[in-house]
C-alpha cells in the first residue's frame, strides 16, 4: 500500500508540475499552433474495508508540418488495476501515424501500433495500416471524418499460439461542440478479418469534455472493445468507464 501512495503522490506532482509550467515556455512550444499534446489521467484508490488501486492514462502529440501537407501522430494508452494482491487489468497499447494531406477534405495515412492485454489473452498484438481519410462533414459545431483501409496483424495469444492475418478497417470520428471549447466526441472502428468471416473486431469510445481552464479538462469516457472469435476460455466484450483530468497545450 505505502508503494501505491508513492505512486499516487508522484502522479499528482507530476500534474501539478505540468499545469504550471511556465506560459512562455508553454507558447514558446505551441505558438504556431503546429505542435498539440494532449494527455488523460485517472486515479482510484481505497483502503479499509476493501483495497483497490486503479491507473488510466493516455496521451497524443499531434504534429503539423509547415506546409501543412503532413501530420505526424503519437499515442500511447495504459490502464491498470490492483485489488489486494491481485492484478485485475493490464492493458497498453502505443502506436505512431503518418497522414499525407491531399485537398481540404481527403489524405491517405499509414500507421503501426502495439497493443498487450493479457485479460483479454493477448500477449501481444501488432498491425499496420494504410488507407484514406475524408472529411465527410465540416461545420461550425459539427465534424465527421471517415476511414478506410486494410491492416496486416500479427498476433500472439497468451496461450503462445500466433495468429497473422489481413483485415479490412473501416473507422469513423463524430464530434459536436456543446460550447465554444466543450463537446462530446464518439469514435467507432470496425476491424473484419479477410481471412476468416467469424472473426472481427469492433472498437469505441464516447466521451464528453468539459474545460475547467484554457489548458484543463474534465473527461468521461465510456469504451468499448468487442472481439467475436476472442481468445478461449475469455469474453467477448471489455467494458471501460473512465473518469479523470485531461491537460492540453
Amino acid at each position: 500500500m505505502k508503494h501505491w501512495m508513492s505512486v499516487a503522490v508522484g502522479a499528482a506532482l507530476l500534474g501539478i508540475a505540468i499545469s504550471t509550467l511556465p506560459t512562455r515556455a508553454l507558447h514558446a512550444q505551441g505558438q504556431d499552433k503546429r505542435t498539440h499534446f494532449t494527455a488523460n489521467v485517472g486515479f482510484v484508490n481505497t483502503a479499509g474495508n476493501s483495497e483497490l488501486t486503479t491507473l488510466s492514462g493516455d496521451e497524443t502529440l499531434l504534429h503539423t508540418t509547415g506546409d501543412s501537407l503532413w501530420k505526424l501522430q503519437q499515442t500511447a494508452a495504459a490502464v491498470y488495476g490492483r485489488s489486494q494482491d491481485s492484478t485485475t487489468a493490464s492493458a497498453f497499447n502505443a502506436g505512431g501515424r503518418v497522414d499525407r494531406i491531399l485537398s481540404s477534405r481527403l489524405s491517405a495515412f499509414a500507421g503501426a501500433s502495439w497493443q498487450r492485454n493479457r485479460f483479454a489473452g493477448i500477449s501481444r498484438r501488432f498491425e499496420e495500416v494504410l488507407g484514406l481519410a475524408y472529411a465527410l462533414l465540416q461545420q461550425a459545431r459539427d465534424n465527421l471524418n471517415v476511414e478506410g483501409g486494410a491492416a496486416i496483424t500479427q498476433e500472439r495469444s497468451t496461450a503462445g499460439v500466433n495468429d497473422n492475418f489481413v483485415a479490412a478497417r473501416l473507422a469513423g470520428t463524430y464530434r459536436h461542440l456543446i460550447t465554444e471549447k466543450a463537446y462530446v466526441q464518439e469514435i467507432g472502428e470496425f476491424l473484419p478479418n479477410l481471412e476468416t468471416s467469424t472473426d472481427y473486431r469492433i472498437n469505441s469510445e464516447t466521451s464528453l469534455v468539459a474545460p475547467i481552464s484554457a489548458a484543463i479538462a474534465l473527461k468521461v469516457a465510456y469504451t468499448i472493445h468487442f472481439d467475436h472469435l476472442p481468445e478461449p476460455g475469455f469474453k467477448k466484450t471489455d467494458r471501460i468507464l473512465s473518469s479523470g483530468l485531461q491537460v492540453t497545450f
